[in-house]
């Protein structure tokens, strides 16, 4: 259904229950233009030092050759900005046309060099022409509209030699680097970052400039999510013109981490059609980054022809620009104050024996007879039809399928999983804690609802399999809710045929866009390939539990590891960024819970890392400075003794911990 039968206040896409792109102005940037009538288009940074002519051009034509549509490069002073022309000169001359993009913080005069060069440039109207100290200041309407008319006057030229050379403008607001100014009027929120690029936009209207794209990043997805939604709103409502959007997660890390936190952020927003170019900002090679990308793009390819209807919405059950959990009482330790579980799907494997569940996080230890379990041990594991023959760690639960637990002798600490036939059909129930599968089926033509109640001895677990999975299953949620059913519910998703990169990024997707929300009390993941060996199901396993709890993480509803906020880096980093995010990873991963950002300059960093308990960043060459928050502690540290200096900080606040104590 669309939603202009809905309440416009809540407006941000076309629909929530059928795939459809959100219709854009065309963006020319070079040859490669840019909206909804075009591609998802696929782009990058460069990491290299801008000075470096040649080190720039080779890395833009590995990541063009990894799948790059589009190359931005810093240019933070007027130098920088200058040799671009030497670079795209070079770039030109090896048969390489891609479309560079100037990458701008504090300079309009190096904006306004670059702007007759390249094909974009990026802005951050937090910190173009407008104050970024961290100052609270009380502005009256006067003195902030003066301000306004400051900006304007700074602003327009970038604004009108843009036009004059045809060049493109990403406004790009990021969380964390909003100008005092915003800060102080909005504070570091949502309706902040969208006010800061609508203020930029309205002068660009003014000059009749139009070949604009926007962006909302920030390093938590849920902020990112809001964000852009509030200002396709805002857009909307203020009817200004529907640009285009970049879609990004800043400082989203590395490896698994970095590839869940970005999923989740860029793919929930993607299944709602909104998105017309994706960064994934990795701590790794840009080159590695467009792969990564184009696997979360992919996906929607054929959406459209493969979905199947779902429902109609009659009402929208939540709010899509913040953050409110779903009422649920408690049944077991699911629900209500609880963190969500995470169900480890052994089903499909058989003659599991102890030390296998070493990959659900569950370790035998033989020699003492004894169990232990790490961060990322499971809560409960599903047997299907393979019952154990072993006992469980205590605290942990065998879930096994209805008709097996029927015949057990143990109905105790043993837990079934009913279909919702067998549900109704069987007067024997376990006494505290039954799941109930349902699908959309069950729940809107079988009236499972109805049948099932209210019981306070049932979880359910949701599962869709439907090509549009997540608004599938996100509508089953919007029932419940309508319905006042406070009944827990686990996500459930099952993959096929996947490579371990795209199941982690789809599942990210669809079951963190849920958690995003404020849906879910549980997950469930599985992958199954051809390849069926023992050592190849195991692995499956571990990366899907690993995932499981990375996606909890993401979503920032259940904490089980260290989170580092750490930038891709860029040609203004001070240092090696991998390999000194690899350096405080190994000194401090066992700290549970606790914000490392990890930043390569000044011109990011504290802005950046505003979600971030502490803070390492490049402030000149061989120098560290460290923060508490947003508050600098320690500058200019030599960087031989900047990572023990920041464990000594983070052991000042009592949040050390020995690792042999973890």
């Amino acid at each position: 259904m669309n939603l202009q039968t809905l309440d416009t206040t809540l407006k941000y896409c076309d629909s929530l229950t059928s795939y459809k792109r959100r219709e854009t102005v065309e963006v020319n940037i070079g040859d490669v233009p840019l909206g909804s009538m075009h591609p998802i288009r696929v782009q990058s940074m460069t990491t290299v030092d801008t000075m470096d002519t040649l080190g720039s051009v080779e890395q833009t034509i590995r990541m063009v050759e990894a799948g790059c549509e589009y190359v931005r490069i810093t240019a933070p002073s007027i130098k920088e900005a200058k040799n671009l022309e030497n670079i795209k000169k070079e770039l030109r001359q090896r048969g390489y046309t891609v479309p560079l993009i100037a990458d701008i913080h504090f300079t309009p005069n190096a904006a306004e060099m670059a702007a007759k060069i390249v094909e974009k440039v990026r802005v951050n109207p937090g910190n173009y022409a407008d104050k970024k100290r961290f100052e609270h200041i009380e502005y009256t309407d006067q003195s902030y509209n003066e301000e306004l008319e400051r900006i304007r006057e700074r602003f327009s030229p970038l604004v009108k030699l843009c036009k004059e050379y045809g060049t493109a403008m990403r406004v790009g607001t990021n969380h964390g680097s909003l100008s005092d100014r915003i800060m102080s009027r909005y504070g570091d929120t949502p309706i902040g970052m969208v006010e800061s690029a609508l203020e930029f936009l309205r002068i660009c209207e003014d000059h009749n400039f139009y070949n604009i794209v926007i962006s909302m990043k920030a390093s938590n997805p849920q902020v990112m999510v809001q964000a852009y939604r509030l200002l396709v709103n805002k857009l909307d409502e203020e009817g200004l013109k529907p640009y285009p959007l970049h879609l990004g997660v800043t400082e989203a890390g590395d490896g698994e981490d970095g590839r869940i936190k970005s999923a989740v952020g860029i793919g929930t927003l993607l299944e709602d059609g909104l998105g017309d170019t994706v960064r994934v900002s990795l701590t790794e090679e840009p080159e590695a980054e467009a792969p990564v990308a184009a696997d979360l793009i992919n996906r929607y390819d054929y959406r459209v022809e493969k979905q199947k209807a779902i429902y109609p919405v009659s009402k929208i059950n939540m709010n899509p620009f913040g953050y409110e959990k779903r009422e649920t009482k408690e049944v077991g330790n699911f629900g209500a104050g609880n963190f969500p579980r995470v169900v480890a799907d052994l089903s499909h494997i058989k003659g599991i024996a102890m030390k296998d569940l070493k990959h659900v996080g569950q370790f035998y230890l033989p020699e003492l007879d004894k169990w232990s379990m790490n961060d990322q041990g499971c809560d409960y594991i599903y047997t299907g039809a393979n019952k154990l023959d072993f006992m469980l760690p205590n605290g942990v639960k065998e879930i096994v399928n209805g008709n097996v637990w029927q015949n057990l002798e143990d109905k105790q600490n043993v837990l079934p999983c009913f279909s919702f036939d067998e549900f109704v059909a069987t007067n024997q129930k376990h006494n505290i804690l039954n799941f109930v599968g349902l699908n959309a089926q069950d729940i809107f033509e079988n009236h499972a609802l109805d049948k099932i109640g209210e019981a306070d001895n049932v979880v359910l677990l949701l599962e869709s399999d439907n090509e549009h999975a997540m608004p599938e299953l996100r509508r089953m949620f919007f029932e419940l809710v309508d319905r006042e059913n406070k009944l827990p519910v686990i996500v459930k998703r099952n993959f096929e045929q996947l490579t371990d990169d795209q199941f982690q990024l789809y599942s990210a997707t669809d079951a963190g866009a849920l958690f995003v929300d404020g849906f879910g009390d549980g997950i469930m993941l599985s992958h199954t390939i051809a390849d069926n060996s023992a050592a190849t199901q195991w692995n499956q396993v571990k990366i899907s539990n690993s995932t499981s709890f990375g996606i909890l993480q993401a979503t920032r509803t259940r904490m089980t590891k260290t989170e580092y906020i750490s930038c891709p880096s860029c040609g203004r980093t001070l240092f090696d960024l991998q390999e000194t995010t690899a350096m405080i990873r190994k000194r401090t991963d066992h700290l549970k819970g606790v914000k490392i950002g990890i930043m390569g300059c000044i011109v990011n960093g504290p802005g950046e890392m505003a979600d971030a308990d502490y803070g390492y960043v490049g402030s000149g060459k061989g120098k560290i400075t460290l923060y508490r928050s947003k508050e600098v502690v320690k500058r200019n540290v030599p960087s031989a003794n900047a990572v023990d200096e920041l464990i000594e900080l983070i052991r000042e606040d009592g949040n050390w911990i020995e690792p042999s104590q973890a």
